[in-house]
C-alpha cells in the first residue's frame, strides 16, 4: 500500500477516497429484496380465481421502495401496497403505476413512513391487484421482510 502513495501521490490518493466512497455507499444501500407471489387465496376474503402474480419489492434502507409485480389471468384494474397483517385488510399506501398489459411497477420517489416501515419489518405490509369482479382485491401477496 505503501508503494501506491509512494508511485503517484494524486492519484493514489483520489483511487483510496473512490474505494472509501464506495465502500461507504454499499453499506448505506442495505435493505430488502422481497419476492411476492400473489394469489386470491391470500385475499380477504379469500377470493375464488386461477389468477396470479410475482414480483420483487425492494424497500432500501432509507425506506424507498421500487420494484414491479407481473400478473396472470387478472384483467387489473388497481393495484396497491397497503398496510395489513396476514389475513386482515388495511388502507392504501403506495399506489402502483400500470405498465403493460399484465405489470403494475412502484412509482419513482415512493417511500415509506416511519410506521409504514415498522409495519413492512413486522410482515405487516401487502401487495394486491384489484378487478371489476373482486373490486376490493382479487390476488394478494404479503411482503416478507
Amino acid at each position: 500500500m505503501k508503494a501506491l502513495f509512494q508511485a503517484g501521490k494524486g492519484f493514489s490518493w483520489v483511487v483510496f477516497w473512490a474505494a472509501t466512497a464506495l465502500v461507504a455507499g454499499c453499506a448505506t444501500m442495505g435493505g430488502h429484496n422481497v419476492k411476492v407471489a400473489l394469489s386470491g387465496d391470500q385475499e380477504v376474503p379469500p377470493a375464488t380465481t386461477s389468477a396470479s402474480g410475482s414480483g420483487t419489492i425492494a424497500i432500501a434502507s432509507d425506506k424507498s421502495v421500487s420494484g414491479s409485480v407481473t400478473t396472470t389471468g387478472v384483467e387489473g384494474m388497481a393495484a396497491h401496497i397497503h398496510v395489513g397483517s396476514p389475513g386482515k385488510n388495511g388502507p392504501v399506501i403506495i399506489p402502483l403505476t400500470k405498465s403493460g398489459d399484465n405489470g403494475w411497477s412502484v412509482p419513482a420517489g415512493a417511500k415509506l413512513t416511519d410506521a409504514q416501515y415498522d409495519s413492512f419489518k413486522a410482515g405487516d405490509l401487502y401487495v394486491n391487484v384489484h378487478s371489476a369482479k373482486y373490486k376490493g382485491g382479487e390476488i394478494r401477496g404479503q411482503l416478507k421482510p
